[in-house]
């Protein structure tokens, strides 16, 4: 341990110390090793609890009053994690932005429980290419497998109890990270199976397979922002709703194609089946991005969908955001006008899209200087478009850079300055033009939209 962390976690011992009458604070402080951000946030579900800047030594701190036990999440932009705090706590951790996750070791009152969770993390990571050639697998055998996992992982936990003696709160958090972890696994299945075996039907699976949905909750509060219970709930809906929906509606083998009907009938299973009101909320605006961003439905399927999802979901919390999207997914349609925005060209002069793309093809696609890799490849790409559609002009637009960086990876990347343009308002921009995935590009013809969902890698040849 170096100095200055030697020193932090004095003051923390010290700062415990002094506050041995008041049990219901916490201290949770670190150093952030490399840091990618000017601070630390902590979560407490959706919500802010509190914000730490970086002192002169990279250091944070947080002394939290009256806190209520569980799980939180800290982030340090552009990484986050979770974090297990309860009355008394005195937790330092100490991590390297270069290997955030694997660097992170906690230390203090509290350690045991967030050491041992985080372990959990860093081996499901590192077993996922295992359990991907598992799905090949009969199910028998497929459930062996995943099912000794999770022992493995249950058997530890019991052990370290033994020793520690963790609150019924801890054990139920830590087990869940566990289960459901696993529980995913088993729900994406037969639909992984039968992609990977290219069976015409899904792999038939014994009365038990599910055994554990017997065990299932849909009302805990304390597990809604859980990463292994959050996924698995999403994956678990799906395989509901496509299951439901290919025995029991009419439209049966056409389900799959019917993305409209397959969206709704997920989102009033959701609301049949699901109590607690952020984990229902968080599902609809799952079910709802997920929809309006990547199935690309006409706007009279969109239409029909926003009706649904207002019905079910009236005061979700996410609704302004969906309403947002989809009032932006309706302004991009095919042959609109291409929104009124500006950005600036290289010589800093302002730009609108209508006037970059008047009297020509055109075709935008996105890039930023934090990703190189995406950057070294779409500007290969965006090279050879350039000799073979000699009547497309290919116009880059940067975000997330600042001024000097960008002016630097054109120069550096080959790219026709005449064809580049940045913004300032990275909001704006994916609000507006609905950039997602960072492949996409929108093609044009004299300001007017020709596709507003293309991809610079697959629109053309």
């Amino acid at each position: 341990m170096n100095r200055r962390l030697l020193y932090l976690f004095l003051i923390v011992l010290a700062g415990c110390n002094e506050s041995q009458e008041n049990l219901s604070n916490a201290f949770f402080s670190g150093e952030i090793v490399n840091p990618t951000s000017d601070y630390v946030v902590l979560y407490k579900g959706n919500a802010i609890i509190d914000s730490s800047a970086l002192d002169k030594n990279n250091m944070f701190s947080f002394k939290l009053d009256s806190i209520e036990d569980g799980l939180y999440h800290f982030k340090h932009a552009p990484e986050y994690q979770n974090v297990y705090l309860k009355k008394g706590d005195s937790l330092l951790i100490r991590l390297n932005t270069v290997d955030f996750d694997e660097s992170l070791v906690y230390s203090g009152k509290g350690e045991e429980i967030n050491n041992f969770m985080m372990e959990v993390y860093l081996t499901k990571e590192s077993e996922k290419k295992s359990i991907t050639n598992y799905y090949r697998l009969e199910p028998k055998d497929f459930s062996r497998k995943i099912d000794s996992l999770q022992k493995i992982k249950l058997d530890l936990l019991k052990e370290l109890d033994v020793e520690i003696h963790f609150t019924e709160k801890e054990l139920e958090i830590a087990k869940a990270d566990i289960v459901y972890s696993y529980a995913k696994f088993k729900e994406r299945y037969p639909f992984k199976h039968k992609k990977l075996s290219k069976d015409k039907k899904s792999p038939k699976l014994n009365k038990d397979y599910y055994a554990y949905r017997n065990k299932l909750t849909y009302d805990n509060k304390d597990l809604t922002y859980l990463r292994p219970y959050y996924e698995f709930m999403v994956n678990h809906f799906g395989n509901l709703s496509y299951m439901s929906c290919t025995h029991g509606c009419d439209i049966k083998d056409n389900m799959a194609k019917n993305h409209l009907h397959f969206n709704k009938h997920k989102l009033k299973l959701i609301d049949s089946l699901v109590i607690e009101k952020e984990l229902k909320d968080n599902l609809f605006r799952n079910v709802a991005v997920d929809y309006l961003l990547k199935v690309h439905d006409t706007q009279e399927n969109n239409k029909i969908f926003m009706e649904v999802f207002h019905a079910l979901s009236g005061d979700n919390r996410h609704m302004a955001e969906i309403d947002d999207l989809y009032a932006g997914i309706n302004n991009i349609q095919p042959q609109k006008r291409i929104p009124e925005i500006e950005l600036t060209n290289f010589e800093g002069e302002k730009v609108s899209l209508p006037n970059i793309s008047k009297n020509r093809k055109t075709v935008f696609y996105f890039w930023s200087g934090t990703n190189r890799k995406h950057l070294k490849d779409i500007s290969n790409r965006v090279k050879h478009l350039s000799r073979i559609e000699p009547n497309f002009s290919f116009v880059g637009i940067n975000v997330k850079t600042d001024q000097d960086d960008w002016k630097s990876l054109v120069n550096a990347s080959g790219f026709d300055p005449s064809y580049q343009f940045r913004s300032d308002d990275f909001e704006q921009l994916t609000k507006t033009l609905i950039v997602y995935p960072m492949n996409k590009c929108i093609i044009t013809e004299d300001e007017q939209i020709v596709d507003a969902f293309g991809d610079i890698y697959k629109s053309f040849p």
